[in-house]
């Protein structure tokens, strides 16, 4: 590293400023590198996975449960229990059976007031389409928890991970 010195000739003393330039270009280089990097890196959101793979599902009376499968001719069926019906008919027969429910547990003010849930069983072939179809006629009506049934695998209980 070379040192400047005056040259006017009087005073020969060496210049005491530093040439920040490549120590600003470094810095910046730096700062784009961690701009970039540091998003891919943290996770905007923290969460904690369920150690289980799945839940036994407990089944109350005022559940819903619904059957999805592909008719033959292409299109869905969905069965209300055993009982094949449309999707208006899906939607008309799960607004009521809300509304019953809501009456029976003594209106909107309870507060005790448990909403049933509505319980899909989609075929392995159905598109999807059905079941999202299913699924929107269902929060539709009211139903605040759509859930899914599988079918657990060979072997027997729950296996924790």
């Amino acid at each position: 590293m070379a040192i400047s010195v005056g040259g006017d000739g009087a005073e020969e003393k060496p210049m005491s400023d530093i040439n920040t330039t490549p120590m600003v270009d470094v810095m910046l280089v730096l700062l784009i590198i961690f701009l970039i990097a540091v998003p891919v890196v943290l996770q905007a959101v923290k969460l904690k996975l369920p150690d289980i793979r799945y839940d036994p599902t407990t089944t109350k009376p005022e559940n819903v449960s619904l059957s999805i499968l592909t008719k033959p001719d292409g299109t869905c069926g969905i069965y209300w229990g055993t009982a094949p019906v449309t999707h208006t008919e899906l939607l008309e027969r799960a607004v009521k059976k809300l509304r019953d429910e809501i009456a029976r547990q003594g209106g909107v003010g309870n507060p005790d007031l448990e909403l049933p849930e509505a319980h899909i069983r989609g075929d392995v072939n159905v598109p999807y389409r059905c079941v999202g179809g299913a699924i929107y006629t269902m929060q539709m009506a009211g139903f605040a928890k759509v859930g899914f049934i599988s079918e657990p695998p060979p072997g027997g209980n729950a296996e924790r991970m």
